[in-house]
């Protein structure tokens, strides 16, 4: 009876040593860290995985993990330097960098992400109120560097990295899309109807420049055609004057007998050796 008793004893020891080993050892895993908590208080960080060993039924180890998380903010409204409102869509990418600092200050994810919405909402909204709408919209997004270093700044002292912050959409309220659409709309039309009147301006231009041109080069030409058409009478009076001074009788007969056809058109005429029409004429 006795031995039996004994049996139990060093059965029930043993199992009480296994079980107080298990709640003495605890193992952290590569993604995690593990901070281990003393009456609420924090006694140890452990960031490196591997076996370790805590005090049991005392120490409590709280697991965090060191993964980055991307956090899909919800829809915000930012009002723009030219005073219109447009929704924003925005995600962040963080981690927790400092876990002593996180379990301080936020102790939950839940938290954290609460503090990250109110921080990136700040950096949007400090940020694209210096900027007008367009430039939001169709301009580089340089401001987005600017959004990020507010976040990375302001969460640091919650043990929050924040890796990047992105705009995914912006949008226009509901009630505000017609106006928006109908301004913009006159304004590509006032910018178009600019262009057109410079266009035509500059088409006038080059007409009366053209009509300029054309109407020095038609000077030119009958300047030179009337020398030329002088210089022409000019040779054929001295080719005629060559020719009457080397046969004058034949010369007038030639110029008789031309006369004869513009005097007497279409018409035929007989004449006597004399030529006593042409004296009757006379």
């Amino acid at each position: 009876m006795m031995k039996l008793t004994i049996i139990v004893t060093v059965a029930i020891v043993s199992i009480l040593a296994i079980v107080l080993v298990a709640l003495s050892l605890f193992i952290v895993d590569q993604t995690q860290y593990a901070i281990v908590l003393r009456f609420g208080e924090i006694r140890k960080v452990i960031s490196e995985p591997g076996l370790y060993v805590r005090t049991p039924f005392v120490d409590n180890v709280v697991r965090l993990s060191k993964r980055y998380y991307i956090y899909d903010i919800p829809v915000e409204k930012i009002i723009t330097l030219d005073k219109k409102t447009m929704l924003v869509d925005s995600y962040a990418i963080w981690r927790i960098d400092d876990p002593k600092k996180f379990l301080e200050s936020v102790r939950t994810v839940s938290l954290a992400l609460s503090r990250i919405d109110d921080v990136v909402y700040s950096g949007l909204r400090n940020t694209l109120a210096k900027l007008e709408f367009d430039d939001i919209v169709t301009g580089e997004r340089q401001y987005l560097v600017d959004i990020t270093d507010f976040a990375k700044k302001n969460l640091a002292d919650f043990g929050i990295e924040i890796r990047d912050v992105r705009i995914k959409h912006t949008d226009l309220p509901t009630e505000n899309q017609n106006a928006v659409f109908e301004r913009m709309k006159s304004e590509r039309q006032s910018i178009a109807a600019l262009i057109r009147a410079e266009g035509q301006k500059e088409a006038q231009k080059i007409r009366s420049e053209a009509d300029k041109q054309a109407t020095i080069i038609r000077a030119q030409a009958m300047s030179e055609a009337e020398r030329i058409k002088g210089s022409g009478e000019a040779s054929a009076t001295r080719i005629y004057a060559e020719a009457f001074s080397k046969d004058y009788e034949f010369y007038k007969l030639l110029r008789t007998l031309e006369s004869y056809k513009t005097i007497i058109p279409n018409s035929v005429v007989i004449v006597g050796e004399d030529l006593s029409i042409l004296q009757q004429m006379k």
